[in-house]
Formats: C-alpha cells, structure tokens, sequence
C-alpha cells in the first residue's frame, strides 16, 4: 500500500544525529513516506513525512518520543494545502496581483505551518517558502494576490506563528516594485 499526501507532518531538532534518529524512527512506526529530511542552519535537522492523517500521528508520536529534548518544533497539518508541498520543493509560482505578503517565523516549522494557514484563508498565489538555509534557523513565506487577500492571508500566517511565540514579523506590501520582487525569487 502506497502512502498518500493526506497529511504531512515534521519535527525539527536542534541536533543532527537526534533528527536523524528520529528519522528512522518515524519511517518504521507507521506506513508514512518521507518528503524531507535535511540540515538546516544553524545545525538543526528537519524531517517531513506524509501519508493518512493517522500514519503521520503515529510517525509523529515515535519522533517526538525519541527525539525528546532536542525538538525546536513540530507539526501534524492535515489536508495540507498542495501549493505549500510545490513551495518547499522550490517550486515557485509566478507573481500575480499587486501586493506582496511575507511571513517571518523563528523555525522552518512554524513556517510551514503559517503558509498552509495563509493559502487557506484567502485566494492568494504562495510564491516561496524558504526555510532556514542561510537565515540563521529562521524561515519566511512570500504571498502575492490583491491587497486585501494578500492582507488576510498574512493575518491568518502569522496568528498560527504568534500562537507558538514564533512569529518574527509579517509584512504586506501594497505595490511592491518589480526591481525588488525579481532580487527576490
């Protein structure tokens, strides 16, 4: 049976050797399928399985119980919206809409986390997420659409990273210029 992207869940440890422990640990305690696993700055390891809600829960719980100590933060999205998936695999979108929206967040975690909540609260294009490579452990989602969408979704991002007290910043830029957004992608 073949595990499907019904849910996807991570754990991100503050040290290399726990992550990957609990790695192998998530893989083996239910039929999940890994989706990431990888070194994140400033040495952290982050790992991302998917398959049914309650496969991701069991792999979750076998992480966590392994890892212990060593968990910066963790995540069990169901019905995971497709467009944060592209996002993470660097998929980018092409800009559409005035506005701009970032979500800055403290983990790669909570990052994921605000951009799924961000792309289900309005009808809004997810231009990246970038997580933790070069950021100091921190991670950002980019949002485009009008500016009242764009506003919303950054609203609705940024509360599910305020609730953990990760949320570093967010951002809506009404009419961002061109020159600004290219630097960027």
């Amino acid at each position: 049976m073949e595990a499907r992207l019904q849910a996807l869940g991570m754990i991100e440890c503050n040290s290399i050797a726990s992550g990957i422990e609990a790695a192998d640990f998530m893989i083996k305690a239910a039929l999940v399928e890994p989706l990431m696993l990888k070194t994140i700055c400033p040495g952290k390891f982050v790992v991302a399985v998917y398959g049914e809600v309650a496969s991701v829960r069991s792999s979750l719980d076998a992480g966590l119980a392994s890892a212990g100590a060593s968990v910066v933060d963790h995540f069990l999205i169901p019905n995971i919206s497709h467009p944060v998936i592209s996002a993470m695999a660097c998929a980018l979108a092409e800009p559409h809409g005035t506005a701009v929206g970032v979500v800055e967040t403290f983990s790669a975690a909570a990052t994921i986390e605000a951009a799924d909540a961000a792309v289900k609260a309005a009808n809004v294009e997810l231009i990246e997420v970038r997580i933790a490579m070069g950021l100091g452990g921190k991670g950002f989602s980019l949002l485009c659409g009008d500016v009242a969408g764009v506003q919303t979704a950054v609203d609705a991002g940024a509360a599910t990273a305020m609730e953990k007290g990760l949320l570093v910043r967010k951002v809506v830029i009404p009419s961002m210029a061109p020159q600004v957004l290219r630097h960027l992608m």
